[in-house]
């Protein structure tokens, strides 16, 4: 079938699938799509139940006829540029990067320009439609400032199995953090409700009522000067997950302008070496491990990142410091 064609899909519900709502039985499908496109194609108008379009919650019952037309990709209106990132794998289906801090996942107001998604446009000469348009299937995000490991597809099932992934929880998410403070133990867990901070819209905050969130870490080296070096593994994906349980308990992350030590980011401490400490100029978050089913393979893959040089250099200074 051409890129230019329309895809259609058609059914007649059965018995066993009577009052299932009408997205969550087309994701069912085999029809190699996430559920938020799905849902994004019924508001659109392309499903119809018994010739009538229909609303994504829509109650199905036996016997109702159901066809989803799915167009193709939109034509692109991004423009490719050249941003830096590392290739650690790719096939046809999908791409695993490192990304650097400073560059942000995909356009938004502030960031037209010079974004991953505009670089992976770049890199990638055999992108297909994700999404509605001709764009790398961005399947999770890391923020501007915490460089590391991710994701793209490449097509459609692939971004419906790695979206699946992400949202079942069972992609392993393994971060590195320098973070303020001595914790107790070497081990933890961190499970706190996270949602939209009440009164600064644009933060996230524990919030009582918010959605599940669970972070575990260990401790792998602490230093004199107050600071500890963890391995903070991610059990569900809430934005700023890692960032605001860190500093709810009292430990921020070290040079994380939002959720820090907004004063001082290197927080002086009582050894009086405050000016010898690193200049942190970003928050020292990096994803070092990501790990997930292959979708054509089905094998399980796993992928590893080491520290960037600001973090190894911040580090290699702490040391420094604990043998003064």
């Amino acid at each position: 079938m051409s890129r230019n064609s329309n895809r259609i899909f058609f059914c007649e519900l059965s018995e066993s699938d009577q009052d299932c709502r009408l997205d969550v039985f087309l994701c069912h499908r085999a029809i190699g799509l996430s559920r938020s496109r799905i849902q994004s194609l019924i508001k659109e108008g392309q499903a119809k139940v018994n010739g009538r379009p229909s609303k994504p919650s829509q109650r199905l019952k036996a016997g109702d006829q159901i066809l989803l037309t799915i167009p193709p990709p939109k034509k692109l209106i991004l423009a490719p540029d050249d941003v830096p990132f590392d290739v650690l794998y790719e096939d046809d289906s999908l791409i695993v990067l490192s990304k650097p801090a400073g560059v942000v996942v995909h356009p938004a107001p502030g960031h037209s320009t010079r974004t991953l998604v505009h670089g992976l446009l770049k890199h990638c000469k055999d992108l297909s439609g994700i999404g509605g348009a001709l764009r790398p299937g961005i399947v999770h995000r890391l923020d501007k400032n915490t460089s590391g490991l991710m994701v793209a597809a490449k097509n459609d099932p692939a971004h419906a199995s790695l979206s699946g992934q992400f949202k079942a929880g069972s992609v392993k998410k393994e971060y590195h953090a320098l973070v303020h403070g001595h914790l107790d133990g070497e081990e933890g867990e961190i499970a706190l409700p996270i949602a939209r901070h009440p009164v600064r819209r644009k933060e996230m905050a524990v919030v009582s009522g918010g959605k599940t969130a669970l972070s575990l870490w260990r401790k792998v080296m602490e230093f004199q000067s107050g600071f500890s070096f963890l391995s903070v593994t991610l059990k569900t994906g809430r934005t700023h997950q890692i960032r605001v349980h860190l500093s709810h308990i009292g430990h921020p992350v070290a040079g994380d302008p939002v959720y820090g030590f907004r004063r001082d980011q290197r927080k002086r401490p009582a050894t009086g070496q405050a000016d010898l400490l690193p200049a942190f100029t970003r928050q020292m978050l990096h994803a070092s491990r990501l790990g997930f089913i292959h979708p054509v393979t089905q094998s399980y893959v796993e992928f590893e990142s080491p520290l960037p040089t600001d973090m190894n250099d911040a580090l290699e200074q702490l040391k420094w410091l604990d043998m003064q």
